[in-house]
């Protein structure tokens, strides 16, 4: 029995860009830029790609605190180094992913690895704040790094298009990472003219980024590099034809469907978390990091 397409709710243009320190130019797709529901995806900061002079200061964001989600942080082009008040540091490179579950909080860093800095040359990023349920969100915080050969991959008929299956299950392949809550998330790495199906759950919800490429999604619906495409829940089906060479972020997910309190970089519950969250914050018992 053919699954039902999954309707494409819309193609949205990437926002005007603002800065993340000196070292991350971002389109803020959501939750500032459209107002589209994402859930458990509370975030998506894409950094197109764009080209950093060299230089011998690193740039990137000094220190900050983050309570009750998880970053994942998605390297294309560059490199960004990482270090936080858990112990936990590293440097991810092109197909590398840092997977950081801040929880009940954790201080951290990000800033352009040391060479990069040197060299300059093309960078691209994706970040996004994946919400925890209220159950897990102060669990101790941990790290994921996944790098890019250890990734879990599927390879399609044609034998030169692959998923790297972050999350998840693709066509019977495990995702690398671990989650909280039901995610799927795939770089689909897709050949000119290949043409792919997959399904995912109806009731998730789903987007599709262009990281490269331009592709049409269920035979008519066409997109272009650095657009975002987001679904109707219904349905499962997803049709993609690629049209030129194509990497495509999927990000689909169950939705936790639990109130948000959210202020800066505490994404909690109730508004009482939050006050208890900067309290915390400001007592010190996010530990310690040197800027």
């Amino acid at each position: 029995m053919q699954a039902n397409i999954k309707q494409v709710a819309g193609i949205l243009n990437p926002p005007a860009p603002h800065m993340v320190g000196d070292g991350f130019r971002v389109h803020n797709f959501f939750p500032g830029g459209y107002k589209i529901k994402m859930d458990p995806f509370f975030l998506l900061d894409y950094n197109a790609k764009i080209d950093f002079s060299p230089r011998n200061t690193p740039r990137g964001v000094g220190v900050h605190p983050h309570r009750g989600f998880e970053t994942v942080t998605i390297a294309y082009q560059g490199a960004v180094s990482h270090h936080d008040s858990a112990g936990n540091s590293g440097t991810i490179f092109p197909g590398d992913i840092q997977w950081m579950t801040a929880a009940s909080g954790i201080l951290h860093k990000e800033y352009h690895e040391e060479n990069f800095t040197k060299t300059g040359g093309p960078f691209q990023m994706v970040q996004l704040w994946v919400n925890l349920p209220a159950k897990f969100k102060m669990s101790k915080p941990k790290y994921q790094a996944l790098q890019k050969d250890k990734i879990a991959r599927y390879n399609f008929a044609d034998n030169s298009s692959y998923a790297d299956v972050i999350a998840g299950n693709f066509k019977g392949i495990k995702g690398s990472a671990d989650t909280f809550s039901p995610i799927e998330m795939y770089n689909l790495h897709l050949q000119n003219n290949s043409k792919i199906d997959f399904t995912l759950p109806a009731g998730y919800h789903t987007a599709l980024l262009v990281i490269e490429g331009n592709i049409t999604v269920n035979h008519n619906k066409k997109a272009e590099t650095n657009q975002l495409i987001y679904f109707e829940n219904e349905g499962e089906l997803i049709e993609i034809e690629a049209n030129s060479d194509a990497l495509i972020l999927v990000l689909s997910g169950e939705p936790i469907n639990e109130p948000i309190a959210v202020y800066g970089p505490f994404l909690m519950n109730k508004p009482e978390e939050i006050e208890q969250a900067i309290n915390d914050y400001n007592n010190g018992k996010f530990g310690y990091l040197e800027e």
